[in-house]
């Protein structure tokens, strides 16, 4: 009886964790290069939302392999991303930050190559620091992204 309710818990646990998890809004596409068959190649931006701090989005564009590897899922993206973060609305917490955490991960190839996106406190200077860029298994790329979202003083970061 305590194993099956162990792992209802684990199940209701790891639904909650999916549900929580923050999905981009998908803002647009530009066609970069025409493909014969499948989706032609392009880029796409996307908007997140930080899950811990209400008012913050992050804007985040980067290029899409098409044709018919990227139509079906199995090419692997490009690793450049760019990433621009805004101040939405009024800043509050939902609980105290770590000093650098990932918020965002995205899939860029079908099994070893994620975009990332990390948030880092500045808490001399009251700021939310972002950072995009993308990961391998083996062997990831150097290019990366950074923006930040000053904070009001009045507004003091929570730290854990």
């Amino acid at each position: 009886m305590r194993a099956l309710r162990a792992i209802g818990l684990t199940a209701a646990g790891l639904l909650t964790a999916g549900l929580c998890a923050a999905q981009p809004d998908k803002i647009g596409t530009v066609d970069t290069a025409f493909q014969w068959i499948g989706r032609d190649h392009d880029i796409i931006v996307e908007a997140y939302d930080d899950p811990l701090v209400s008012g913050v989005s992050c804007y985040v564009s980067r290029a899409r392999i098409g044709g018919i590897k990227g139509t079906l899922g199995l090419a692997e993206d490009r690793a450049e991303a760019s990433i621009a973060c805004r101040q939405v609305g009024p800043i509050s917490f939902t609980q105290p930050l770590k000093t650098q955490q990932e918020v965002f991960s995205e899939r860029m190839s079908l099994l070893f190559k994620r975009l990332r996106v990390v948030r880092m406190v500045d808490a001399k200077r009251n700021t939310l620091v972002y950072l995009t860029y993308s990961d391998k298994l083996i062997d990831g790329s150097p290019q990366n992204s950074v923006t930040a979202v000053p904070v009001d003083r009045a507004t003091p970061i929570p730290l854990k």
